[in-house]
């Protein structure tokens, strides 16, 4: 091998390294999950007051350390069996500075989509290179892609609400191609999109369109299925969003019965506190903060997948919302079998409120 060659795939032994770090799988010393809790130093900072912009912050922030474009969608068919997808585009940064050209540019992008049903999850990953065209986020008109996939708008951009969108995605035993669509305004989470995720001050940029109403065909193992459901999209960018003691997170959106949105999350400690957060959106679009001591998270199941342990379901109470329900996965053995392992797939759940919803774990 050339020289050139040896350099191509140092930076590539690199980038997977920053990449594991990224998404959030592994524990590193006293670094906190992933190494997602050092310091980092000349990279963007998570500043209370922040004004959330549209729709510049639809667009990549290359000052910040990582970011992510989120999907996810609870489907179902006409025959009324029921699915879920997934679909993520994070990218994260090697080095801080302003963006270099090309092969220089210190941007790496990774993706993920699954499809899940009762007894399958289908799952593919994907990775690219800043600076070559071949992934990359635009603002204006809104387009993240990766490859061949896509998650753009469709016609002109609306300030207050949240543009038709367009997605798709493959792999080897699934594909997807949906339209989302939502007339309701973007949510911000925490103090107006200033997230916290721990007492110690570390944070995140936070925001989300949780009303998207779904439609499209999925394909799976050769066969077409027209699909509808309910659809969630989040965006969230930081560089340092868990403190040192965070050994991984669950996070659940719900989209209940009766037309309210709650996205809730807890990062756990080595010395097994939590922190929870979250909030709860009206079916009139209107958001409200929930805080850490309102929230309480109690794992009554446990999946053995993978080799590992995995609570997969779930006593949830929020209590200023007389709020206690049941979540139950639609398949149990929603891993994603990927380069870097972690659950995540479809709910549902039943008890003061029933819905639907979604299901991420890391760090298990």
């Amino acid at each position: 091998m050339n020289a050139k060659g040896k350099n191509f795939w140092l930076v590539f032994l690199l980038a997977t390294a920053c990449l594991m770090l990224m998404l959030g799988i592994r524990h590193i010393g006293a670094q906190g999950f992933a190494g997602l809790g050092k310091e980092v130093e000349g990279y963007g900072q998570v500043v209370p007051g922040t004004a959330i912009i549209f729709p510049q912050d639809l667009g990549p922030h290359p000052e910040f350390r990582i970011e992510w474009w989120y999907v996810t969608a609870n489907l179902q068919d006409k025959s009324g069996n029921h699915y879920g997808i997934q679909w993520t585009l994070f990218r994260q940064a090697m080095t801080p500075g302003p963006e270099r050209l090309g092969w220089a540019n210190q941007q790496i992008w990774m993706a993920h989509a699954a499809v899940t049903s009762k007894d399958q999850h289908y799952t593919r990953e994907i990775f690219a290179r800043g600076g070559t065209g071949q992934a990359n986020v635009t603002a204006s008109p809104f387009h993240a892609w990766i490859d061949n996939w896509n998650l753009k708008t469709v016609g002109p951009y609306n300030e207050n609400h949240d543009n038709s969108l367009t997605l798709n995605a493959s792999g080897n035993d699934f594909a997807y191609e949906l339209s989302l669509n939502s007339a309701a305004r973007r949510i911000l989470h925490g103090d107006n999109g200033f997230s916290r995720k721990s007492d110690r001050g570390q944070a995140s940029h936070y925001f989300s369109a949780p009303f998207l109403e779904v439609n499209g065909t999925m394909t799976l193992a050769g066969k077409s299925i027209e699909v509808t459901g309910s659809g969630w999209l989040d965006r969230e960018w930081s560089s340092q969003p868990l403190s040192p003691d965070q050994t991984g997170w669950d996070w659940f959106s719900l989209h209940l019965e009766g037309g309210e949105k709650v996205m809730l999350f807890r990062l756990r400690h080595t010395d097994k506190t939590t922190f929870y957060s979250g909030t709860w959106v009206g079916a009139n679009g209107e958001a409200e903060q929930l805080l850490n001591g309102d929230i309480n998270f109690d794992p009554v199941e446990k999946s053995a997948i993978s080799g590992r342990s995995v609570p997969t379901e779930w006593i949830i109470k929020i209590n200023s919302k007389n709020l206690s329900i049941q979540t139950i996965p639609l398949n149990a053995k929603s891993w994603m079998e990927s380069r870097f392992p972690y659950w995540e797939g479809p709910i549902w759940f039943t008890g003061s409120h029933q819905g639907r919803g979604y299901l991420e774990m890391t760090g298990y």
